[in-house]
């Protein structure tokens, strides 16, 4: 015997119907078996009875037009602004907010998605809610290295970051060597820049930063002979260093957050021919990033919230 199978969502949907039709069976019976509501089954035989198998056929719940539909010039201007910073929904909105177009985010999102435009994850991601602690400007400063992709010339260079997690606000410095000397050197052209008391500043515990872990320090008793020279610096200005666990990087997840961003959005768009061009796009790129709308600071920019 040859069971054939339903090839349309109309005939499967008649196919659960046809025998309420001819009331061989019950809504109940069928429910037994069906894996749609009752609901569905009432709906789908008002539709049978007022237009036949046809009226049975999936149609789009979307609305053809609205009366408040958002015109087609601003719909290319958000598409056109996407493509051009990559920014989310919410940025755009504040984006936009500010060029005196107020357009809610949700509707800036089905925009982006009806074009194709928005990332397509696996696995949905599971949202919580965490309670931020909040902090004032100069309270805790992270400071971390990065490695910049690629040489220029042969020679390896190393970007600085300095950046306050109550502000986000940041700097950026390139040197040729990654040492304690460099660090030293950041941390006062930030003391300088920075226009409020840096009370504290939190690293990780690479040498270039401390020698807690390291030589004549990695004891069973973990006493420190030498103090290293960046906790030196700090105890000179009244500046408490904090070290995050080892192997824990999340533990100065704003600055890792930072360089992410500056290898999606600046080296992955970028190419040196020389460290004079590599210094001069850097210090564009953090001036842009520091004039950029961000989510934690609620649509403000960092240097908005660290000047207000």
């Amino acid at each position: 015997m040859t069971v054939k199978m339903t090839q349309t969502i109309q005939q499967e949907r008649y196919l659960w119907i046809k025998p309420l039709n001819n009331k061989r069976l019950t809504y109940d019976e069928v429910l037994k078996t069906c894996p749609h509501s009752k609901r569905s089954l009432e709906r789908w035989m008002a539709l049978y009875k007022q237009g036949g198998i046809e009226a049975l056929k999936p149609h789009s719940t979307e609305p053809k037009s609205q009366k408040k539909e958002t015109s087609i010039d601003i719909k290319e201007q958000v598409i056109a602004l996407r493509k051009e910073t990559g920014l989310c929904a919410l940025k755009l909105h504040w984006r936009l907010k500010k060029q005196g177009i107020n357009l809610h985010p949700r509707t800036i999102g089905k925009i982006l998605k009806k074009e194709g435009l928005v990332r397509r994850y696996r696995v949905k991601k599971v949202k919580y809610k965490y309670l931020r602690a909040e902090r004032q400007p100069g309270e805790l400063l992270e400071m971390d290295v990065k490695y910049v992709p690629g040489a220029i010339k042969g020679l390896k260079y190393y970007q600085y970051t300095v950046i306050d997690t109550a502000t986000r606000w940041r700097h950026l410095e390139v040197f040729d060597e990654q040492s304690t000397h460099h660090a030293i050197k950041m941390m006062e052209i930030v003391r300088e820049k920075f226009p409020h008391p840096i009370k504290a500043i939190k690293t990780d515990n690479h040498s270039t930063f401390t020698n807690y872990y390291l030589g004549a320090n990695h004891r069973s008793d973990l006493t420190v002979k030498t103090i290293h020279a960046l906790d030196q610096w700090c105890a000179k200005h009244h500046i408490i260093h904090y070290l995050i666990d080892p192997g824990k990087s999340a533990q100065n997840g704003t600055v890792e957050r930072s360089h992410r961003e500056d290898e999606e959005k600046f080296y992955q768009r970028n190419t040196f021919t020389s460290v004079k061009r590599l210094k001069q796009k850097i210090r564009l790129w953090n001036e842009y990033y520091n004039d950029l709308e961000h989510c934690s600071l609620d649509g403000k920019t960092p240097n908005e919230v660290l000047y207000s």
